[in-house]
């Protein structure tokens, strides 16, 4: 079997033409930084997530936290995090002085429980940052009831999730604000690092622009202190071109998702995402639950099908936060589920016999 990567990010060659193109167009600008490209591309994805404004910033972590910054989450602040998740969420929290309060997750969406926040509120809560986990929206309801009751600002991690649904709403409409990533392999991706803002909040946009300019509304008019985060022309006039594409990609990660989930649906020993009716995911990535998870990773390498493993150590595992008290059993549902879980090739190149091969050499690997 010819070697099956993870990943696939050659843009094809009618795309490659737009994107020289694109590229072209900003070289002979001469505009590389908050220019028109970036005023284009943010009006652009704002329409498209359904929300009044977007703001490009330099990366989804940065996202994250300029987001908490503009509704005022800092120092002494406590904001409610997913034990499951990248800890580019966690860090978001950590770089705005706020401290991070895990939560463990519902198995069967890997999302966090809504319950377990509500349990997690103490005077000093100020935010929840629920993830939409490998594209998968959260309980977006039941986090606003309970944001709802305390007073809490929320802001969706949706560096996963663009063109996701909840309910018919796209990710990033379901909050106060929501954190995008471009990072190159995300559903809708860059030639680098990239972030964006989404919001309906007129207030908290103006002063992410501020936050993302040095807090600054000209090159010496200091009005805050902010930070140099802001996502470069060369990269919105990268995604003004892909984003056109996101809805068609998303079907094919969509089509590609049901042979697996028709594969191995009832099969023993594999466990398949569990998705709300409500719920239409972007399937940034498949995963399975498996109890041999690294003997079938091996099987898998040694037919050259190439897999990853999200996330081998969780944030409050990580030395970052040991400091924090958090040890192994501290939230059991999150560690059974990254000690079992195996993420396979899934991208819209990806052709549907290549995807059947992978779903039967994980059926052969796995004992019946």
């Amino acid at each position: 079997m010819p070697r099956i990567p993870f990943l696939d990010l050659d843009p094809g060659p009618e795309l490659e033409a737009e994107l020289q193109a694109a590229l072209t167009r900003v070289l002979s600008s001469r505009r590389y930084l908050l220019g028109p490209e970036l005023e284009a591309f943010e009006h652009e994805f704002a329409a498209y997530c359904g929300t009044r404004h977007c703001v490009g910033v330099a990366s989804g972590l940065s996202a994250i936290e300029l987001a908490l910054r503009a509704a005022g989450i800092g120092p002494g602040d406590e904001v409610i995090v997913p034990a499951y998740t990248w800890v580019a969420t966690w860090l978001g929290v950590t770089a705005t002085g706020a401290a991070p309060v895990g939560v463990d997750v519902v198995q069967s969406t890997y999302n966090i429980d809504p319950e377990l926040a509500a349990a997690a509120v103490t005077s000093r809560t100020a935010a929840i940052v629920p993830v939409h986990l490998r594209g998968e929206p959260a309980d977006m309801e039941a986090i606003r009831k309970v944001a709802r009751s305390h007073d809490l600002v929320v802001v969706e991690d949706a560096a996963q999730a663009h063109g996701a649904k909840h309910a018919g709403t796209r990710v990033g409409g379901l909050g106060d604000a929501a954190a995008f990533s471009f990072y190159p392999s995300k559903n809708l991706g860059a030639l680098g690092d990239g972030g964006a803002v989404v919001t309906d909040d007129d207030a908290l946009a103006a002063r992410l622009r501020l936050l993302r300019n040095y807090g600054a509304h000209d090159r010496y008019r200091l009005e805050i202190a902010g930070v140099n985060s802001r996502l470069a022309e060369i990269q919105a006039a990268v995604l003004r071109v892909k984003l056109p594409r996101l809805d068609e990609w998303n079907a094919a990660r969509t089509a590609l998702a049901e042979i697996y989930m028709h594969a191995f649906e009832g099969r023993k020993g594999i466990v398949v995402p569990r998705t709300p009716a409500q719920m239409q995911p972007a399937w940034h990535l498949f995963t399975i639950g498996h109890q041999e998870r690294d003997r079938l990773a091996e099987s898998l390498a040694g037919r050259g099908i190439e897999t990853l493993v999200h996330y081998p150590v969780l944030p409050h595992l990580s030395p970052a936060y040991h400091d924090r008290g958090w040890g192994e059993g501290s939230f059991p549902v999150a560690e059974r589920l990254s000690a079992a879980t195996l993420s396979l090739p899934l991208h819209p190149r990806l052709p549907v016999r290549t995807c059947e091969a992978v779903a039967d050499a994980v059926l052969d690997a796995t004992p019946v």
